[in-house]
């Protein structure tokens, strides 16, 4: 079936992991069971033992982080925890904790075996971590009463609880944290399979008919990230409601995602201007992130955090001491000449 789309469409960027204020609506598509989620194999598989093992003795699970690149089920997987304990979540930020009564408040209204999830962990606040130290080994606080000489110290006994922190800078948080969680668990980008299953499942739940082949097209673009895949099947949802006969089958989420720039390797807009301008202005590289930016006018941390970890892993890209460089892989998927190092230097 050939499809045709005519018209300009708004500008939208459906490959960044970071969160939109559409995802907000992504709540109801999160699994509450472990056997539900789909991917993240050896992590669930190590996490249902460390469950089963704590429902057993009737203890709260162990301190749990939970690290890797953004999108890919850190806040969903805390849920699932709690819904698999049996127990109740209280959620917050790194950010949000501005001073260490934040902390107590949120420590001191927990019930035992309460789960406390702290997402975005290595933002906290250097005097807010300390009061975490006592809270995960002891449950317990320390708090100062009075000022001056007549200060005392009282200490407060906490309920059990399990702190389950989320970060996608694990490299950033403090030694003493990262020690006292005695469950560390890194998430991987998914496979396409995973991603075809979690897209299925997604369109049930938001009532869309959608072919194997048209999930493939989706999940295949998705850059291993759920919440990308997730922000995909509503956009090609829409082309589809509009432009077909409602049916996501393989041609309109092909159609839909060219018309949002997102080729097939996953690659939008902003990742191949970035290339292009390596290559046609850098002579393939290397540059410095920040000469980057500015050539291509995006904040250097956005390229850091969000568009170059993918291009890293896909071969694309490469990253030197003195800067970045493009592979041969990202002069084929952009169709331009390579030169090979030599030719290049000597131009």
């Amino acid at each position: 079936m050939s499809i045709n789309f005519s018209g300009d469409g708004p500008e939208e960027v459906l490959t960044t992991a970071s969160f939109q204020p559409e995802d907000a609506t992504e709540a109801s598509l999160r699994p509450k069971r472990l056997e539900d989620y789909t991917g993240q194999e050896k992590a669930k598989d190590n996490l249902a033992v460390f469950i089963q093992a704590a429902k057993i003795r009737n203890e709260p699970l162990d301190h749990v982080l939970l690290h890797g690149p953004p999108g890919l089920g850190k806040t969903t997987l805390a849920g699932v925890i709690a819904n698999e304990m049996g127990v109740s979540m209280r959620i917050t930020s790194g950010p949000a904790i501005e001073k260490p009564g934040d902390l107590v408040a949120l420590l001191t209204n927990l019930q035992e075996n309460d789960i406390l999830f702290l997402d975005e962990i290595h933002r906290l606040n250097r005097s807010v971590e300390e009061i975490l130290y006592p809270a995960m080994e002891d449950f317990a606080i320390d708090i100062i009463l009075g000022k001056g000489p007549s200060a005392n110290s009282v200490r407060l006994d906490l309920p059990h609880f399990t702190l389950i922190g989320a970060t996608t800078r694990s490299g950033q948080l403090s030694a003493p944290l990262r020690d006292r969680f005695g469950v560390v668990l890194r998430l991987e980008l998914y496979s396409t399979e995973d991603l075809r299953r979690i897209v299925e499942r997604s369109a049930g739940i938001l009532g869309v008919e959608i072919e194997p082949a048209g999930a493939v097209e989706i999940a295949s673009r998705s850059r291993g990230t759920p919440r990308i895949a997730n922000r995909m099947l509503r956009r090609v949802r829409d082309f589809a409601q509009v432009k077909g006969r409602g049916v996501i089958t393989q041609s309109i989420a092909d159609e839909a995602l060219r018309r949002l720039e997102v080729d097939k390797a996953g690659l939008d807009q902003v990742d191949r201007r970035m290339l292009r301008s390596i290559i046609e202005l850098y002579g393939g590289g290397p540059v410095g992130l920040e000469a980057l930016a500015a050539t291509i006018n995006e904040e250097a941390v956005t390229l850091e955090d969000v568009y170059e970890p993918f291009l890293l892993q896909q071969g694309f890209l490469t990253r030197t001491l003195r800067g970045r460089c493009v592979t041969r892989k990202a002069y084929e998927h952009l169709g331009i000449e390579y030169l090979g190092q030599q030719q290049m230097d000597d131009m």
